[in-house]
């Protein structure tokens, strides 16, 4: 089964409505992924077939649970993921994208330009030194503790507002060790064609 066939069945399998020409675009995102990942080793995943669910369905689990969500921003945001995708299927909804490293940037950058990501806007700092800007709500896959997401990412949220952060296991002892003024609200198990491992999305907000 070819990459775009694995991406078309995933897609089906999650349920979603992509808007006109969303199958081009996220097509075109992943075979702009794998030619810059053959220069500037933006992934550790490397076959085009395992990017489709790593990284594109993974990232397309979390649309039911963005129901709301007007404002997004991706921090730590890496090749663009989960933020570019989710630019992609949910035109409605404004992403910025939230890097430090110039050549994850500039590769996003260049994916916005190409794909014609209006809703889009890519930051190039750390997560910490933005300020000004407030969203409602905050996602990242990048963070290894949920600590430091809410520590870092926490000034990013406005008031109702809430973080989102992916997750394989269930992070029981991550949890446990949250900084005070924040609480679980839900933690939905993600399932992804394709990927046989467990994931979870932990929604968090302030208590």
């Amino acid at each position: 089964m070819s990459s775009v066939d694995r991406l078309v069945s995933g897609i089906a399998a999650l349920g979603l409505m992509l808007p006109e020409g969303g199958m081009e675009k996220l097509s075109a995102y992943l075979a702009l992924l794998g030619k810059w990942n053959r220069v500037y080793n933006l992934t550790a995943i490397r076959d085009e077939a395992d990017m489709v669910s790593h990284h594109l369905l993974d990232s397309l689990a979390v649309v039911p649970h963005l129901a709301g969500v007007d404002t997004l921003a991706d921090v730590g945001s890496g090749a663009g993921l989960p933020g570019l995708p989710l630019a992609i299927a949910l035109p409605d909804l404004t992403v910025t994208s939230v890097e430090a490293n110039q050549k994850k940037v500039a590769f996003q950058q260049q994916a916005k330009i190409e794909l014609g990501l209006a809703n889009a806007t890519v930051h190039c700092g750390r997560v910490e030194a933005l300020t000004g800007q407030v969203f409602d709500a905050v996602i990242s896959r990048a963070f290894s503790e949920l600590a430091d997401f809410v520590r870092l990412a926490g000034h990013l949220v406005k008031a109702g507002g809430r973080l989102l952060a992916m997750k394989g296991v269930y992070p029981e002892d991550e949890l446990k060790r949250l900084p005070a003024g924040w609480r679980l609200v839900a933690a939905p198990a993600l399932v992804v064609p394709g990927l046989d491992a467990q994931r979870h999305l932990i929604i968090l907000e302030r208590a």
